[in-house]
């Protein structure tokens, strides 16, 4: 109690020490009594840190250390080795080229490109789990096994969808020894060769994108040129023939569905 007194004098005002004092010596009593009519327990946390006795304490903490550091590495890897990059690239690009601003806004987007990324990689990831995580926890094969199980099938999606001469840039970079096919590729050599690969493929994407609401805002700018109307910004006027374009086209479908195609060839 004494402590309390303390804190309440540091931080509350004079006056305001005669309403406090008296609530909080009618609270606590309150509050355990409560807790002894109602069986409520308390709760008890306690954190220690001691010497193992087994080595399977070790593996286990180092297990948990393992697991907190994929979970603080999983947007990442989410970036890095997935789908993702390709989709939010190209949806970001549509956007602009409709000048809607802020329409879709950024968390549909993100959540589209998401769900798009789960989609295409549900394979992988699928393959992942049989191959790896299962045969691991059944005892099968240890940890180093179980993450070269997990690595092959990123490994191996990322590689089909590399540019040669990206691989052959970072191969280079690196300055390791100059690989007799693919798979003698390491992972950390592929990650950033597929990740310029995705840039590039979504900006040809962007690109054919730009071209019909390209033409549209010429033909827009054209007519008011002539018209005289040069004060009337043609963004204010393409605006809705863009829309009326994409929709009428099923932009959204024709879209989403080659993107998600381009991943299954």
């Amino acid at each position: 109690m004494a402590f309390i007194k303390q804190i309440i004098n540091n931080h509350i005002g004079g006056k305001l020490k005669f309403i406090v004092f008296p609530l909080l010596f009618a609270l606590l009593p309150a509050g355990f009594i409560f807790a002894q009519n109602n069986n409520v327990p308390i709760p008890y946390f306690d954190l220690n840190i001691g010497q193992a006795t087994n080595p399977n304490q070790v593996s286990s903490t180092l297990q948990v250390i393992a697991l907190l550091t994929i979970l603080s590495l999983a947007p990442a890897i989410l970036l890095m080795m997935t789908s993702f990059t390709r989709f939010i690239i190209v949806l970001s690009l549509l956007r602009t080229a409709l000048g809607t601003q802020q329409a879709p806004p950024n968390q549909v987007l993100v959540g589209l490109s998401l769900f798009l990324t789960l989609f295409v990689m549900a394979p992988v990831w699928q393959q992942i789990n049989q191959e790896a995580l299962q045969p691991y926890l059944d005892n099968q094969i240890n940890q180093q096994q179980a993450l070269d199980n997990s690595a092959t099938p990123l490994k191996d999606f990322m590689v089909k969808f590399t540019r040669e001469k990206d691989l052959a840039l970072f191969v280079k970079l690196a300055k390791i020894e100059r690989p007799n096919n693919v798979n003698d590729v390491p992972l950390w050599v592929v990650i950033p060769a597929f990740m310029i690969s995705e840039l590039k493929t979504a900006f040809q994407i962007g690109f054919i994108i730009y071209i019909p609401f390209l033409v549209i805002d010429m033909v827009v700018s054209s007519i008011l040129l002539a018209m005289g109307m040069m004060m009337l910004p043609p963004s204010l006027i393409s605006l809705p023939f863009k829309i009326m374009l994409f929709v009428l086209a099923d932009g959204w479908n024709l879209l989403v569905g080659s993107l998600t195609q381009s991943f299954f060839k």
